[in-house]
């Protein structure tokens, strides 16, 4: 974990992450400053899902060894890390899992009952 501050305070723009504020505590939020620098990009994503009524907005910043996925999950937007994977890319954040292989994506709770399907993603193309 250590290892991983220096890269994270090593990532550009500004990004405010607020923290979940359960009922009755006093709200907090925490701000993240990430300085790009390299080969560094960030790029913005919008998925159909299946079932869901709005788009899914998903900004991604990668800067290796640092590759971040923010989503609202819940009403909030939440940041996952990636983790290893033999097939696509894999972020996770809690228990949330959040997959991509080409244009298709799912989101998973890992703590949700069994049998419960992933919510299924397909990346919106920009071609006509």
């Amino acid at each position: 974990m250590k290892a991983c501050l220096p890269a994270l305070a090593a990532l550009a723009p500004v990004l405010a992450v607020a923290l979940a504020v359960p009922a009755g505590a006093v709200e907090t939020s925490m701000q993240i400053v990430l300085q790009l620098q390299g080969n560094a990009e960030r790029d913005v994503v919008t998925y159909d899902c299946e079932g869901a009524e709005e788009p899914l907005t998903v900004e991604y910043v990668n800067a290796a060894p640092v590759f971040l996925a923010f989503l609202p999950v819940g009403g909030e937007k939440l940041v996952f890390v990636s983790v290893l994977s033999e097939t696509g890319t894999r972020y996770a954040s809690g228990v949330h899992e959040w997959q991509t292989s080409g244009s298709e994506a799912t989101l998973t709770d890992l703590a949700a009952e069994e049998g419960t399907p992933p919510l299924a993603c397909l990346e919106r193309s920009e071609t006509p």
